[in-house]
């Protein structure tokens, strides 16, 4: 049976993720980190994916701009919301990397406002808010 490894540890910025790895493989990242190449197990495999990652920068930023994506972190906020609302506008929301929703936002503004969600990466609302919008959450 494989051992666990975290990926990330729940920051300001960051998801905590949970892999498996095969043994050898762990005890790879582990001589690496004896070695004194990386800190510790989590920053091998961040120097991983972000060294995967950017090997397909351009894939990733062509589909983005296909998908008409907000790249990075997109932060909505009540004056948002009720600015929409006013307008009578009616928000798609559609993020790759972080989307928030800020903690004073009532249930009934989001479901008044927002028409989609889709987040490619992580979305934080309060659980009401993620309740209100679970039928437009895709």
């Amino acid at each position: 049976m494989p051992k666990k490894a975290g990926v990330q540890e729940r920051l300001g910025d960051s998801e905590k993720l949970t892999l498996n790895l095969g043994y050898v493989d762990l005890g790879r990242i582990d001589l690496l980190v004896r070695e004194g190449f990386y800190a510790n197990r989590s920053d091998v495999i961040r120097t991983a994916i972000r060294k995967h990652l950017d090997a397909h920068d351009a894939e990733l930023r062509r589909s983005s701009e296909r998908l008409t994506l907000d790249l990075g972190m997109r932060r909505f906020t009540r004056a948002d919301l009720e600015a929409a609302k006013a307008a009578g506008q009616v928000l798609h929301v559609r993020v790759l990397g972080l989307a928030s929703f800020d903690h004073d936002i009532p249930p009934d503004l989001a479901r008044d406002a927002i028409g989609s969600v889709t987040v490619l990466g992580a979305l934080q609302a309060s659980a009401a808010v993620k309740a209100a919008l679970a039928d437009r959450i895709h």
